[in-house]
């Protein structure tokens, strides 16, 4: 019974994947896309959190530490789960898949890119709650253009702006800022 949940959640997966991957394609969105995606980088992420912590000062100076620790923390998460479940990216699992950026050696299970955003741009929330319209968009669209770039699949970038998220909410927290 399990077994057959499992293959229908897999397919429907794959059919959104396909549907984000082909339907949408457009070739400003292509530019779009491969720009934004960035955001979720490692170079960018880190950069931001380790230029905040040094420029910022006050409750923007701790929200950068926040962040540069969630960072680290949902990183080192990310890999451990990737280790684990060894998900192959749909580019390779599916013989339909478009892949728009140079493909990558890791598992696609969750979506790094997605973690990094959620958790590197929560803390700035506390700091101030009106960056929530600009940053949390930001950061949805970080995740979509992994699934329209071809590199994840929607689960993918599901469960990292989940570890992401949860991550940057856990060290806010235990801050004592919320």
């Amino acid at each position: 019974m399990r077994h057959r949940y499992y293959l229908r959640l897999r397919e429907y997966d794959n059919r959104l994947f396909l549907w984000c991957n082909h339907s949408l394609s457009h070739p400003w969105l292509d530019r779009i896309l491969k720009g934004v995606t960035h955001l979720g980088s490692a170079a960018f992420t880190i950069a931001l959190t380790i230029s905040v912590v040094v420029f910022a000062t006050g409750s923007w100076q701790q929200a950068g530490w926040r962040s540069l620790i969630a960072l680290t923390l949902s990183h080192l998460l990310a890999v451990l789960i990737k280790k684990r479940f060894q998900r192959t990216r749909p580019y390779e699992a599916l013989q339909n898949a478009r892949i728009s950026i140079h493909p990558l050696k890791d598992y696609s299970f969750p979506s790094g890119h997605t973690t990094a955003a959620f958790s590197t741009f929560i803390p700035f929330l506390f700091a101030s709650p009106g960056l929530a319209q600009v940053l949390l968009p930001l950061a949805f669209i970080v995740g979509l253009s992994r699934i329209y770039l071809g590199v994840h699949y929607p689960s993918d970038v599901l469960a990292g702006g989940l570890v992401g998220a949860a991550t940057a909410l856990l060290v806010v927290l235990s801050a004592g800022l919320a």
